[in-house]
């Protein structure tokens, strides 16, 4: 098989703090609407942030509760999107020795894991559920997907914090470019709203605390902004070679032309103060896609509302592609999905490839200092038309740095 060979994008499926599917949460994202809302869980007093980017949609609501029951909540993300993605690309007829699955987790099971140890410590080891460890181990969720659609050429999950929902999709990508697959689901799920979880993040003073104002505490490359806002849910999308694509009349949303990835090798949690990772990830995207700087018309950044991380990012998305890019971030509706966020920021760029408008960054009122790059801020802006191609960033605690570049069919 040839490494040349195209990958085109043929489903999509999103569940996300704005919608329950990708054209609901596409159109929320339009509008510039916030998911972020207040926790009224009983623990929410015993930890300071009592916010969160609440799925719009629980799970209960959509899957048969026998099914519910024996899958952990990011479990059940991935699985309603990855039924969406599917539906979406028709279904496709493929060989299951030529179909594979590359889905992720941040943090897997970490809610299984707590209420299984409170049950263990009550109850005795014989009260656990026999699904315990199918719940919580971190490659549940591509196992579920890949056991539904019979997908045996492979079933991958990477771990790489919140750069893991892209780094599947890569993964994907590569997967179809080596010759092992012709269609391969991918992206990324969470589900970590948990107090264990938010304390944890709010001692390390990595999330905002603006309770009086929830929907307004996500604020990428505002100078008021003081931290992430936590989120969950999943993107997935159906990968394919353009061959099996074309050949069975698939619909084609946009070619995944390429990925770059980069370590910093640099702070556990903090990003490297020159971007040089980033900027490395973008060019190496750049290049295995067959692109130049000046082809990238959009920019969907990973700006999670740190003070720290998103300057860095900006300045290197300058040096590694130029000021002409719209750039935005759909964290500051979404809030921040962890390892799903790759997979929805994934299916938020090919949207915007496909429709041709990049959804606002909302809660922006004062751009930081030292940001000379166009953010789209307020409302949405149009891209041109013609042969376009566009960059989704995903960087992860650890210090991996993933971009993944489409380009418009």
């Amino acid at each position: 098989m040839s490494k040349d060979r195209v990958v085109v994008v043929t489903g999509i499926g999103a569940t996300t703090p704005v919608g329950g599917d990708a054209a609901s949460t596409w159109s929320a994202l339009l509008d510039g609407r916030s998911g972020v809302r207040t926790i009224t869980e009983d623990w929410i007093d015993s930890v300071p942030v009592k916010f969160a980017g609440l799925s719009a949609v629980d799970p209960g609501d959509v899957l048969p509760r026998p099914e519910a029951r024996r899958l952990d909540r990011a479990e059940q993300f991935a699985l309603i999107a990855a039924r969406e993605a599917w539906q979406d690309a028709g279904k496709p007829e493929v060989e299951p020795t030529r179909l594979g699955v590359a889905v992720g987790s941040g943090i897997g099971g970490i809610t299984t894991i707590l209420a299984a140890y409170d049950v263990f410590k009550e109850k005795g080891w014989n009260r656990l559920s026999p699904f315990t460890v199918p719940m919580l181990m971190p490659n549940g969720s591509a196992g579920w997907i890949s056991i539904e659609i019979g997908a045996q050429a492979g079933t991958h999950s990477p771990v790489s914090a919140c750069a893991t929902g892209a780094e599947g999709i890569a993964y994907g990508v590569q997967m179809i470019k080596d010759g092992r697959a012709d269609v391969v689901v991918a992206g990324g799920t969470e589900a970590a709203i948990h107090p264990l979880n938010i304390g944890s993040f709010a001692a390390m003073r990595a999330m905002s605390t603006r309770n009086d104002e929830p929907a307004r505490a996500s604020r990428p490359f505002d100078k008021g902004r003081d931290g992430f806002v936590l989120g969950e849910g999943a993107g997935i999308v159906v990968l394919e070679s353009e061959e099996h694509a074309r050949a069975r009349g698939a619909k084609i949303y946009a070619v995944a032309a390429g990925a770059g990835y980069s370590s910093d090798a640099h702070h556990i949690a903090q990003p490297e103060p020159s971007g040089a990772g980033i900027q490395s990830a973008m060019r190496r995207a750049l290049e295995s896609a067959g692109l130049t700087g000046a082809d990238i018309v959009h920019v969907n950044a990973h700006a999670t509302s740190t003070p720290a991380g998103d300057v860095v990012e900006t300045i290197a998305i300058k040096e590694a592609v130029g000021t002409h890019p719209l750039v935005t971030s759909t964290k500051s509706m979404t809030g921040h999905l962890l390892g799903g966020a790759g997979g929805i920021e994934s299916v938020f760029t090919i949207l915007a490839l496909t429709e041709r408008i990049v959804p606002p960054t909302i809660n922006l009122d004062d751009l930081d200092d030292g940001i000379d790059v166009d953010i789209v801020r307020a409302e949405p802006r149009k891209l041109p038309g013609g042969q376009i191609a566009a960059v989704n960033n995903s960087f992860g605690f650890g210090g991996h740095n993933v971009a993944v570049a489409f380009t418009s069919v």
